[in-house]
């Protein structure tokens, strides 16, 4: 393991679950039928937040949004629409996986949403 991905995993302060909306095959009657599928389990992670405020020309309050993401291991394999369940600093939040995550060598970072059920 690489000392940058060494200095990375250490601010990782929180765990996550990754689950996965599949098809899975009955061993016994063959049928094929859509399950939620654990992917991975108590993988350490960090979520980040940053808020960001815009301003608009209408009346009425700014609009305020967060965009989260997440810090985890580069060689877990996401799927697409899986949701992500994180544990950090006290608090449980389902997310969901939005867009394609960002590989690098030592860390890969994911943007997520929060979970409203699967697609």
């Amino acid at each position: 393991m690489s000392s940058v991905r060494k200095a990375l995993e250490s601010l990782y302060k929180g765990t996550c679950t990754v689950k996965a909306w599949e098809s899975v095959k009955d061993p016994v009657t063959k049928i094929s039928t859509q399950k939620e599928v654990l992917k991975f389990e108590n993988q350490p992670c960090k979520l980040s937040h940053e808020k960001q405020v815009s301003a608009t020309n209408t009346v009425g309050p700014a609009v305020l949004s967060q965009t989260t993401k997440l810090f985890i291991a580069p060689e877990l394999e996401i799927p697409a629409g899986s949701k992500i369940t994180v544990s950090q600093n006290g608090k449980t939040t389902e997310f969901s996986r939005s867009g394609e995550p960002a590989v690098y060598t030592d860390h890969q970072e994911i943007m997520l949403e929060l979970f409203k059920g699967y697609a």
